[in-house]
């Protein structure tokens, strides 16, 4: 098992680098202190041959020119919070609305735009990264200085373990996740909406037309929102039902878990047999299938942007939730320990 670190650029007088990891089986996954960013994981399909499965481009000016949250950290809260704007200890606080009237992942320069500290990691079973970064208080428009530390791991398992661990001064949000853009086609040669997904979630969470949860819980019986017996994402692009519309055809919903650390998602690509099974002690995983993926940018494979290139499996607590008393809370003070884990096992399907 080794890592390689090459230079990738530089933002602001920063430097930039790219760390690859590798394990004993040759599977590889890069990733960038520039705002923790997976740049590239190349895994095997059912015949051994090696492919990119995430979306990425292969410089620092596309990641800041291109909007795209490619591969990259979200926070300090992940997804959208309604007029950007939230009431904390009797105080409000506006955050910048860089989505419309709302705030989204973070703000115009959230994480995903931070350069980050990393040191390397090695031990008997896997080798990684540990990333991390203190974010002032006031930064895009939050209260408490916030110190992250962010941990990537592969080991001989193939599995990437993502940590993220955080620790305020005072009273604050926070709500981290991973936003990468999985094909399992390898290198992105066709779109997803052949994958198949499956998950533990009996529940979903209902949109309004801003793509802000309207505090409605909808159980997903009798509709494409079941996912609990596996589908193909190509039922939502066909799909009538209002809530798929809404969001360009597709997905873009939050699903409650009802299992964790217990294969609780797999998303499936029959072609080439690649299976990922994500496990995570989130409370969610928002389903996005790349339904609003366009515009005049190509992949590191220089494939072009177009819709359902690629789906996120974003695993997080629920958005928006500091204005929905009955979502589990995103508040988080001095006495408090936030720790977000996600495993993702990159295997074949049988």
């Amino acid at each position: 098992m080794e890592i390689r670190i090459n230079d990738f650029g530089s933002l602001n007088g920063q430097k930039i680098y790219t760390y690859t990891l590798e394990n004993n089986n040759g599977m590889r996954l890069t990733c960038t202190n520039l705002g923790c960013i997976v740049t590239e994981i190349l895994a095997p399909d059912r015949n051994g041959m090696f492919e990119n499965i995430v979306l990425g481009f292969n410089n620092v000016e596309d990641y800041i020119r291109n909007k795209t949250y490619f591969g990259a950290l979200i926070g300090r809260v992940a997804g959208r919070i309604g007029q950007g704007k939230f009431e904390l200890e009797g105080k409000v606080y506006q955050l910048p609305k860089n989505e419309g009237n709302n705030h989204l992942h973070g703000g115009y320069q959230g994480l995903h735009e931070r350069v980050w500290d990393a040191e390397e990691i090695k031990t008997d079973s896997a080798v990684g990264i540990r990333f991390s970064y203190v974010s002032p208080d006031g930064e895009e428009g939050y209260p408490g200085n916030v110190r992250l530390q962010v941990t990537y791991l592969l080991n001989n398992d193939n599995q990437w373990i993502f940590t993220c661990k955080g620790y305020t001064d005072q009273k604050t949000l926070l709500n981290i996740t991973n936003h990468s853009y999985f094909n399992l086609s390898g290198n992105a040669k066709k779109d997803i909406l052949n994958h198949e997904l499956t998950l533990k979630s009996q529940r979903y969470l209902e949109l309004d037309k801003q793509f802000i949860p309207t505090g409605k819980i909808s159980h997903v019986e009798g509709s494409v929102f079941d996912f609990r017996n596996s589908r193909k994402i190509l039922d939502g692009k066909l799909s009538q039902n209002g809530q798929n519309i809404l969001v360009g055809n597709g997905y873009d919903h939050p699903f409650l878990l009802d299992d964790h650390f217990n294969e609780e998602i797999i998303l499936r690509d029959h072609e080439t047999g690649r299976k990922l099974i994500v496990e995570t002690n989130q409370p969610c995983v928002v389903v996005y299938t790349g339904n609003q993926i366009g515009g005049e940018y190509q992949t590191a494979e220089g494939v072009k942007a177009k819709k359902y290139l690629a789906l996120c499996l974003e695993t997080q607590g629920l958005p928006d939730a500091i204005h929905h008393s009955h979502f589990p809370s995103i508040i988080i003070g001095p006495e408090d320990y936030y720790e977000a884990k996600t495993i993702y096992t990159f295997t074949i399907d049988d």
